[in-house]
């Protein structure tokens, strides 16, 4: 039997939201063993003075205990 848990975690990127996804899934595996997936539940943009300045993607991610 396996059992795994969710975390959810949150990641910024200046490029794109690619880019933070990639960056939240590679921190998640520094901590966590066995990281089996990611799902983007959310997308957000950060702004300053009427320009983009970053990408927030919202992650839960999966992995087994």
């Amino acid at each position: 039997m396996t059992v795994a848990r969710i975390t959810e975690i949150s990641s910024l990127s200046t490029k794109s939201f690619d880019d933070a996804v990639v960056q939240g899934v590679a921190r998640a595996h520094k901590t966590l063993k066995h990281v089996q997936g990611a799902w983007a539940k959310d997308h957000k943009v950060e702004c300053s003075e009427g320009k983009l300045t970053g990408y927030k993607g919202l992650l839960k991610v999966t992995f087994i205990l």
